[in-house]
């Protein structure tokens, strides 16, 4: 079972990766090109948009939702640019060998953490006769 779980992630991983070469193919289709471009922002990542200390749901992203975007995506990629990314994935793994990251992506979720804390902000501050 931990053989199928560590193999799971690592097709994940490369699926990743291979999004993102889907991303820069002139072949791939807009909508696909932008789902990608979200979904590999968020996924590589270092912070998540639902912390994984929250209870039950820190982990919702990471186990059902990521993977869900990737599936998706990957459905609106044609066959030939999938195949040629994945390729382009597996050989950049196997050269480098490191996990690559977004401080970009962690960037804009941090701007909407702070967005949505002055949100609730602004919402809670007539309860507590703030404001």
């Amino acid at each position: 079972m931990a053989g199928r779980l560590r193999a799971w992630a690592g097709a994940l991983k490369r699926d990743v990766l291979a999004l993102w070469f889907c991303y820069r193919d002139p072949r791939t289709p807009l909508l696909a090109k932008f789902l990608a471009m979200l979904v590999v922002a968020y996924a590589l990542s270092p912070i998540d948009l639902i912390p994984d200390f929250v209870p039950l749901v820190g982990y919702l992203d990471d186990l059902i939702l990521l993977p869900g975007a990737i599936y998706l995506t990957l459905k609106l990629i044609p066959r030939d640019v999938l195949s040629e990314s994945r390729q382009r994935a597996e050989t950049w793994f196997e050269q480098r060998r490191a996990n690559p990251k977004s401080y970009a992506a962690a960037a804009v979720i941090v701007l909407i953490w702070v967005a949505l804390a002055w949100v609730a902000w602004r919402v809670s501050a007539p309860l507590f006769g703030e404001g």
